[in-house]
């Protein structure tokens, strides 16, 4: 019991730790390498109004909005890491943030609902739900062949009960013991249970899978 206990506080210690370094990559991409972009650009339109030759013009206007692109996929990048709505709004704006920046990438449309008063928790906890519901996403990108999905966000007064089904076209559980869709399902189940939380996952071919997650307030 107590090497469980031992385990348990390195793989917290470890995930906070990486945390960190996300949110510090995050905020250095937004506030440095955004911000350099951004002068960058300014700079290049200071000299496309000096421009005389209609060539250079062009040429100098064609980089901007490359750069323009650049600072567009930098701000998402940054948001993907580490929304800022995650620590200053809460757990559910960030989630709704994130599945903008979802659809708009893949092309799946995630209808969420959210029943009752959303609760105050702890910003590890915070963290490691938005983590395994933008791991499920993802995973359900890549391997479930559906363009719908529902997540359902049920607070009641003592326990959160998420429930995020895809319409795809599920797998078989035994079969993705040992690859990396499963490492990624563990992945999931270890973030809940260092909350205290737990996950259960169910599929079933050509109905799709759904991932419930329940996390104690």
């Amino acid at each position: 019991m107590e090497n469980l206990h031992a385990k348990q506080q390195i793989s917290s210690y470890i995930i906070q730790s990486q945390e960190e370094e996300i949110k510090r990559i995050a905020l250095e991409l937004h506030e440095g390498v955004g911000q350099n972009l951004y002068s960058i650009l300014t700079g290049l339109q200071v000299v496309e109004s000096a421009a005389k030759e209609p060539h250079m013009k062009n040429y100098v206007r064609e980089m901007g909005s490359l750069i323009e692109k650049t600072i567009q996929e930098i701000r998402l990048l940054s948001v993907e890491l580490h929304p800022p709505a995650l620590t200053t709004l809460g757990l559910l704006p960030a989630v709704r943030s994130y599945i903008k920046l979802y659809t708009s990438t893949f092309g799946i449309l995630v209808d969420l609902e959210s029943t009752g008063v959303e609760k105050l928790m702890p910003e590890q906890n915070r963290i490691a739900v938005f983590r395994v519901c933008q791991e499920a996403l993802a995973n359900i990108a890549k391997y479930a062949d559906t363009s719908d999905v529902k997540i359902n966000f049920v607070w009641n007064k003592e326990e959160l009960i998420i429930t995020i089904h895809d319409f795809g076209k599920g797998f078989q559980l035994e079969e993705h013991i040992d690859n990396h869709h499963s490492y990624g399902l563990a992945a999931m189940k270890e973030r809940m249970l260092l909350t205290g939380g737990k996950t259960t996952i169910s599929s079933k071919i050509g109905e799709g899978t759904s991932i419930e997650l329940s996390l104690p307030l």
